[in-house]
C-alpha cells in the first residue's frame, strides 16, 4: 500500500514550462546567438542546468551562464508560473489522511520554496529535496533516497511523481514506485518507454494509487 507521495516540482506539480524554456532562449539565444529551439530544449529538460549548458554550448565552464539563467528565470517567475490542475485538491486530501508528501527537484532551495509558497503547497511538504542538498542529482537514486530518509519512508510504500526520465529512474533505482504524468511537455509516449509503474493522466488518477475515493472531500 501506498502510503508516501513524492513530487518533482517543475512540469509536474507547478507549471514552469513556458518560464524555463524562455530562460534557456534568453542565455543560449539572446546572449549567445547560438539557435536552439524549443524542440532542441524540451527532450534535455529535467536535469541539472550545469549539465543542460554543457551540452547545448559545448563548454565545460558554465557558471555565467547559469547564473544568467537563473536572474532572468527569478526575475520572471511570479508571472509566468501556475499550479497544474487539482494538485491542491489532493494535498489536501492526503494531508486529511496521513499520507506523508515531499517534493524531490533540480531546482535550488530558494526558487524551490518560493514556487511552493505562491500556490500555498509548502505547509504540506514534509520533506522538500533540492540540488543543494545531494552530491548526485536525478537520474541518480540519492535525491529520492535522501527523501525516503527524511519521511522514514519504506521505498515499497512510497511513489515518486515526476514528468521526466530523470524522475522514473531515480525512484526505480532508489526502490520505489514510479508514476509519469501525461501532461509532461515530452508526452506520455516518452516517458512510457522508461516503464514507469503509473501514467497519470490528471491528478486525481493517484487516489486509486493510494487507496483513496475520488470523491473524497
Amino acid at each position: 500500500m501506498i502510503k508516501n507521495v513524492l513530487f518533482d516540482l517543475d512540469g509536474t506539480i507547478i507549471d514552469t514550462n513556458e518560464l524555463i524554456i524562455e530562460s534557456f532562449l534568453h542565455v543560449l539565444n539572446d546572449k549567445l546567438a547560438l539557435e536552439i529551439t524549443r524542440d532542441l530544449l524540451i527532450p534535455q529538460m529535467g536535469g541539472p542546468l550545469v549539465d543542460q549548458f554543457r551540452y547545448f554550448t559545448g563548454f565545460v565552464d558554465v557558471d555565467k551562464q547559469v547564473a544568467d539563467y537563473r536572474k532572468y528565470n527569478l526575475s520572471r517567475h511570479d508571472e509566468m508560473v501556475s499550479v497544474f490542475p487539482y494538485v491542491n485538491e489532493v494535498v489536501q486530501a492526503f494531508e486529511q489522511q496521513g499520507i506523508k508528501m515531499g517534493v524531490v527537484t533540480t531546482k535550488m532551495r530558494e526558487t524551490t520554496k518560493r514556487a511552493l509558497q505562491l500556490f500555498d503547497l509548502l505547509p504540506y511538504m514534509d520533506a522538500v529535496i533540492t540540488l543543494e542538498d545531494v552530491e548526485h542529482a536525478k537520474p541518480h537514486p540519492e535525491p529520492v533516497q535522501r527523501a525516503l530518509n527524511a519521511l522514514q519512508a519504506d521505498p515499497k510504500e512510497t511513489v515518486m511523481v515526476g514528468d521526466s526520465s530523470f524522475d522514473i529512474l531515480s525512484a526505480q533505482q532508489a526502490g520505489a514506485w514510479s508514476a509519469g504524468v501525461a501532461w509532461s511537455l515530452k508526452g506520455a509516449a516518452a516517458l512510457a518507454v522508461y516503464n514507469p509503474d503509473w501514467m497519470l493522466n490528471d491528478m486525481r488518477d493517484l487516489y486509486d494509487i493510494v487507496g483513496l475515493k475520488r470523491d473524497i472531500s
